[in-house]
């Protein structure tokens, strides 16, 4: 199950995993966010323990959205050594978001 990440968590659980991180800010009442939720769950099953798969729900953690400069959801960082290394805008097929992860492992 993909890892609830908030304003609280982000430092220890993202910046501090020594891990890639996929993390996915997201809304409940956002459409293309819902339907990409559960390409992120299968991938937080299939790297579990390999990367820190999670999401962000921005209504509740406009901190760490304003951070990331996130204006348009869903958006997805990639996150290596603590710095944003790829991301993806909208709505993408699960082979191009595990391509970008792949990538960085």
């Amino acid at each position: 199950m993909a890892l609830k990440i908030t304003d609280a968590n982000f430092q220890a659980e993202v910046l501090d995993s020594g891990k890639v991180a996929v993390v996915d800010f997201w809304a409940e009442w956002c459409g293309p966010c819902l339907a990409v939720a559960p390409i992120i769950e299968e991938l937080a099953k299939d790297y579990a323990g390999k990367a820190v798969i999670g999401k962000v729900d921005v209504d509740n953690n406009q901190d760490i959205s304003m951070r990331y400069g996130i204006r348009n959801i869903p958006t997805i960082l990639f996150i290596k050594n603590g710095q944003v290394a790829d991301k993806q805008v909208g709505l993408a097929p699960r082979n191009v978001l595990e391509a970008k992860l792949k990538a960085l492992l």
